[in-house]
């Protein structure tokens, strides 16, 4: 006869293993009622519940029972840390990464393959490849996990060059073989279609997408970023639109790039909803996603609505700066264009070509032959900025409308 679960739970070892039943079932309600009935916790009983909260997207609740593990006698081993460090990373929670890195250097874990694997890729995944870098570091010996995480960490955040310079180092070292995992870290389905994106190869990019039984943000980032970014934009919003059935999260670098094919093709109505999108999840502080904003607004005939964008950024560069200037110029806004370049060099931020290009584009539209003159000789004369042909073709062009 099956034992009774109330006596079970005074045997850890069983305890445990029922436990970890019910998180693979994501029965929470069970697996909290027998945690919580079980006298004697060691150190798997702790982690099974932990892992159960993760498996489950519990995250604040996975944090918050390792805060209470750390006030008793049982101390967290490298497979807790590794199982917090993930619950972080796919809660993209910084806050609560770094917390339980610091965790893991308390517990005399910094060295501890597994930890380190764990924060490796986590730091990877949310982008942050050289805090990645500075964990794979600080190990002097790092098995082979810890070599293929950090290679496929450079992999997942497009650093090629790094991620074979690393390859060609374990090779040098001698003490660790690659194996599959390594080759895939190297050359996943993701870094093909990067690659052949960035190389205008769209239909071999598009080739291996479609062979990938899951892609994941990267591939479809890669490949909409690429159509967008030569030319095919009724594809990159095709895919998008896509993407946002299969329920995926954007991150900003597809959204600027999205936003760059609304604005080619005059579609503000898309532009509005990735608008909201943004809105919604907190991607208004990122100055690219906002300069983007404003370049579709504008690029639509949304002028104001472009303005408003820029007027509420909290921080502003030279690109968000060139946004509005060159979208002011397109409408014939010049003088506003011009109060809004003067206003940039009286905030300390040194013009590039691409504003002097805004500015005598706006000249043009606006028939300022005097003015445009002026831009010229302060772009060499006051910025040393040599001229390239897109200033050369303003210029001639102004000079037309004098007969010259």
């Amino acid at each position: 006869m099956l034992r009774s679960p109330e006596p079970l739970s005074h045997d850890s070892f069983y305890a445990t293993k029922i436990l970890r039943f019910y998180g693979l079932n994501n029965d929470l309600r069970s697996a909290c009622n027998l945690f919580d009935k079980t006298p004697q916790r060691s150190v798997f009983l702790w982690n099974s519940m932990i892992r159960a909260f993760a498996r489950a997207h519990k995250f604040d609740e996975a944090l918050s029972l390792y805060t209470k593990m750390l006030g008793t006698q049982i101390r967290p081993d490298n497979f807790t840390y590794a199982c917090l460090i993930r619950a972080c990373h796919e809660n993209f929670d910084l806050d609560g990464l770094r917390l339980v890195h610091g965790g893991v250097i308390v517990s005399g874990l910094a060295l501890d393959s597994v930890s380190c694997s764990a924060l490796v890729t986590a730091y990877s995944k949310m982008g942050l490849v050289s805090e990645a870098s500075k964990v794979f570091s600080g190990v002097s010996e790092p098995d082979l996990v810890l070599w293929n995480s950090m290679i496929s960490g450079y992999s997942f955040c497009e650093f090629w060059a790094e991620g074979l310079r690393l390859f060609n180092r374990m090779r040098e070292n001698g003490k660790q073989q690659p194996d599959g995992y390594t080759l895939v870290g190297i050359i996943s389905g993701s870094a093909l279609v990067s690659m052949y994106s960035r190389f205008k190869c769209m239909n071999l990019a598009y080739g291996v997408f479609i062979s990938l039984c899951q892609p994941d943000l990267v591939a479809w980032s890669a490949l909409i970023t690429g159509y967008s970014r030569y030319g095919d934009h009724k594809k990159a919003l095709f895919f998008y639109r896509n993407l946002s059935v299969e329920g995926k999260k954007s991150d900003s670098i597809l959204i600027a790039s999205i936003l760059v094919a609304a604005a080619h093709l005059a579609d503000v109505r898309c532009g509005s909803e990735i608008h909201g999108y943004v809105l919604r999840h907190g991607f208004e502080s990122n100055v690219k996603v906002s300069s983007a904003l404003i370049d579709m607004y504008l690029k639509c005939g949304f002028v104001g609505l472009g303005i408003l964008v820029f007027d509420n950024m909290s921080n502003r560069n030279v690109v968000s700066y060139n946004s509005v200037i060159s979208g002011l110029g397109l409408h014939g806004l010049a003088v506003q264009a011009f109060k809004l370049f003067e206003e940039m060099i009286e905030t300390g931020m040194k013009p590039d070509e691409s504003t002097f290009s805004s500015l005598l584009c706006a000249c043009c539209h606006s028939g300022l032959v005097k003015a445009g003159r002026e831009v010229f000789r302060r772009m060499m004369d006051e910025f040393c900025i040599q001229p390239k042909t897109e200033h050369y073709v303003h210029i001639v062009k102004l000079l037309g409308r004098l007969g010259n």
